[in-house]
């Protein structure tokens, strides 16, 4: 059992109950800028610093390099992100449930962020690139379960498009921060660190988090604590094709992103053509990707509210993903990826606030909102661990990236199929 400060007695069942009441904007900033600070930390690294520094360490493999380092961090997210859910599911405090585990997680990934700058090898690199995935990704499991926590569900599509464009902003972020240090890969770490740190204040020192009782806590069993990241799909149909659905366009999305920057040096010849350094390049497609994923979050997010209506949105936001990735694989220029970049943000930015609010809806219940939440964040996850195992081998040995983009493509459209299949949600 998870205690943070002292017990609480007889503390209303709010934390349980499902929200009538529509959250704050002060609460949405702190929303935003933790998703702001996270996904500067995730991808800072993973979109630049730390293919730089699998340069700096073995310039001819760096392509299995950072593949390793990606790959290992996105298998301890796996875990880390159902599990921290779990506990925080379990945690009483005045506190609340969600706040303190937004704290420990970012203290962690930021202290792990530091020592990553000093890394020694790859294995050191590898060894703390997992660790600011454990802290990260608790952070992320608890920030992302406190949305069906605090907001009703007519508000969720809005809230949700806030936090993707939070999300976005981040992402962007992450790429200004390692182009503005011009191959610093060392500072870069520290500075995505205090990046995340700032994201969490005003989160954590103002947010309102309904604190659980002690009562409400079943007594710990470590059987039934283990047997509830098991979420029957027999049972539960609408959960698993959720799950499905968001594990498919994250897999596309990820083979899409995960060369990015060796994709504009070794194809686009980005130096040579255009004068421009790969890493610029990457901060480049990202602003732009940024900017549309920003407007069609927000937008998207409030169009479903109004519609009442998720699927369809999803369906066409997939779709429109595909093209995005068919565009850059076919037209392997500098036009043609500023093109998909383009197409990439209409498209993930409407998905991204959707889906966010459509796997809230398909929750089996209220108690354990955090774990199951984690459980469908393992389809964001388990992508990053897949992906370079299956993009390496198109770009190496299969046709290089545009045979890469093309099953991107089909990967992502097979999204579009299965959400289809869920039927308590319009």
């Amino acid at each position: 059992m998870t205690a943070w400060a002292s017990h609480q007695e007889d503390v209303p069942q709010s934390a349980l109950a499902e929200p009538v009441r529509r959250v704050t904007g002060l609460w949405i900033t702190g929303l935003v800028l933790v998703n702001v600070g996270i996904n500067a930390a995730f991808f800072g690294p993973i979109q630049v610093l730390i293919g730089q520094q699998a340069q700096a360490f073995d310039a001819n493999n760096k392509e299995g390099i950072l593949a390793l380092v990606t790959g290992a961090g996105a298998a301890v997210a796996l875990v880390a992100n159902p599990l921290f859910g779990a506990f925080s599911d379990r945690t009483w405090s005045r506190f609340g449930r969600r706040r303190p585990w937004v704290l420990i997680g970012a203290l962690l990934a930021t202290v792990a962020l530091v020592a990553l700058a000093g890394a020694p090898n790859v294995a050191a690199a590898t060894a703390l690139w997992c660790f600011v995935q454990l802290g990260a990704n608790g952070a992320y499991a608890a920030i992302t379960a406190a949305i069906p926590d605090r907001s009703p569900v007519e508000q969720r599509g809005s809230v949700g498009g806030l936090a993707a464009m939070g999300q976005t902003v981040g992402v962007l972020l992450g790429a200004v921060i390692a182009a503005v240090v011009s191959g610093n890969f060392a500072l870069g770490y520290v500075v995505c660190g205090a990046a995340l740190i700032l994201g969490v204040v005003l989160y954590v020192t103002s947010a309102a988090d309904d604190p659980l009782p002690r009562s409400a806590i079943e007594p710990f069993s470590m059987g039934r604590f283990l047997a509830g990241f098991w979420v029957n799909p027999r049972r539960y149909p609408d959960f698993a094709w959720a799950w499905i659905t968001r594990f498919l366009v994250n897999l596309g999305n990820h083979m899409v992103t995960l060369y990015l920057l060796f994709f504009l040096g070794d194809a686009v010849h980005l130096k040579e053509t255009q004068g421009i350094d790969p890493a610029t390049g990457v901060l480049i497609l990202t602003g732009l990707y940024a900017v549309f994923v920003i407007i069609t979050s927000v937008v998207g997010g409030k169009l479903s509210d109004r519609m009442g209506k998720r699927k369809p949105l999803v369906i066409g936001s997939s779709v429109i993903i595909a093209v995005a990735s068919l565009t850059i694989g076919f037209f392997p220029v500098w036009p043609g990826a500023i093109i998909g970049a383009c197409i990439l943000g209409v498209g993930f930015g409407t998905y991204l606030a959707v889906d966010t609010a459509l796997n809230t809806q398909v929750l089996p219940t209220a108690r354990d909102r955090g774990k199951d939440l984690g459980v469908i964040n393992i389809a964001n996850s388990l992508p990053q661990v897949i992906a370079p195992t299956i993009a390496f081998p198109f770009v190496a040995f299969w046709g290089g990236y545009i045979s890469l983009y093309v099953a991107a493509a089909v990967i992502g459209l097979l999204g579009a199929v299965f959400v289809t299949r869920i039927r308590s949600v319009a």
